[in-house]
């Protein structure tokens, strides 16, 4: 049997696979296992950012796979302070850190920071708070609580009843979330950019009014940064676009550049909330991961987040001039390197197509391609990609 025919055998049924068989990746290249070479313009869902095989990062995993794979978060371990460290020095000099396995698992930590803060800030009435405000059309996670927190209904199905007490606002509608807000709301939850929602970014205005909002209420802000964070948008985090410093933010995906890892990040306000014992992780913070995720953070510098600049720019001229030939493309969005192209029809058939022609692309909410190439592509790779796109779109039109 193929790997293809084994994992219809073995594995559950959670993931509609494409017809692809990952055997080797490098740079910005994937390989199957019939040796045919893919242009990858997906790396993992935003996780390969700095490059499949990075020579940085697999360096540092090598050189910490020598000392020691597992610590017991009962003992001090080098590795998950330097990655501290450095996360601090990028945002809340005053913070503090925790560091977790997955986004799913960082936003609920941050979920959990946000109630026991709001338990431990009674009203003057006494009330404690514990109701999060979060979005439609976001997506924080597949865990119970996350899961709770995502506006999207199609992933709740079969699950219910969820927790409880999250509310959704609408995304860019600062009124909307005046209206939620009542004496028992602690938190609001956004992601600047919502990735699986659709790549829809966050109106500057309403950012600056939803973080006042916050100041007046006494709320905390908690920005969801797992795919938009570390560098993907041309800042480190994306909540430097918007000149406002949310409470607590939570990355995941590329800060390991593909070793699990999660951190949750708490500026001043919120960062004693957390007592011995209060929260926990067998594997958050692997020193194998934390090496990596070292070297992966020290990557991020000046020169490369202008060139991510440079490259979302290049990127987007081409798009809009196919938007400009193909009327199928209803809208092209964006913040640096993430990157989605709405259609009038489903994308299901120019994501195959696309494979066909070894590039790797995706498609969320059924009719948004979505682009999140690795930082180590090259204007002749965003070239090769308009090309196969305009075939695909040039086909789709045919077709009909």
């Amino acid at each position: 049997m193929n790997t293809q025919q084994q994992e219809n055998k073995y594995l559950m049924k959670t993931y509609k696979r494409y017809n692809v068989s990952v055997k080797k990746s490098k740079g910005q290249y994937v390989w199957d296992e019939n040796g045919k070479k893919y242009l990858d313009f997906f790396s993992g869902i935003s996780v390969c950012s700095f490059g499949h095989g990075n020579p940085a990062v697999i360096s540092a995993i090598k050189k910490q796979l020598d000392l020691f794979v597992h610590c017991s978060n009962v003992y001090y371990s080098k590795p998950q302070v330097e990655v501290a460290k450095l996360l601090l020095d990028k945002s809340f000099k005053n913070g503090r850190v925790f560091l977790a396995n997955t986004g799913a698992e960082a936003n609920e930590c941050a979920i959990k920071i946000a109630r026991k803060w709001g338990s431990d800030n009674p009203l003057k009435d006494g009330t404690k708070r514990y109701e999060i405000i979060a979005f439609k059309n976001s997506f924080h996670g597949r865990t119970l609580a996350t899961l709770a927190a995502t506006g999207q209904e199609k992933f709740h199905t079969s699950f219910k009843p969820l927790q409880e007490k999250f509310v959704f606002a609408e995304f860019n509608n600062i009124n909307s979330v005046k209206k939620l807000i009542n004496k028992k709301t602690v938190a609001v939850i956004i992601e600047l950019v919502q990735g699986e929602g659709g790549i829809n970014v966050a109106d500057k205005k309403f950012v600056k009014d939803l973080r006042k909002l916050c100041d007046d209420k006494n709320l905390l802000l908690i920005c969801d940064e797992i795919q938009c964070g570390l560098a993907r948008t041309g800042k480190t985090f994306a909540w430097q676009h918007y000149g406002i410093k949310p409470d607590i933010f939570t990355l995941a995906k590329a800060i390991a550049n593909g070793l699990p890892l999660g951190a949750v990040v708490a500026d001043k306000k919120v960062a004693e909330v957390f007592n011995y014992g209060d929260h926990g992780s067998t594997f958050g913070g692997n020193p194998v991961s934390c090496a990596a995720a070292v070297a992966t953070l020290k990557l991020i510098t000046p020169k490369l987040l202008k060139d991510i600049s440079d490259k979302s720019k290049y990127f987007i001229k081409g798009l809009n001039e196919l938007k400009n030939k193909y009327s199928c493309i209803k809208e092209i969005r964006n913040l640096g390197l993430l990157v989605g192209a709405e259609l009038d029809f489903a994308g299901k058939d120019i994501v195959e197509f696309c494979i066909e022609r070894g590039l790797l692309i995706n498609c969320t909410q059924g009719n948004v391609l979505r682009f999140l190439p690795p930082f180590t592509i090259t204007k002749k790779d965003i070239d090769k990609t308009i090309k196969i796109l305009g075939d695909a779109l040039k086909w789709q039109t045919l077709k009909k």
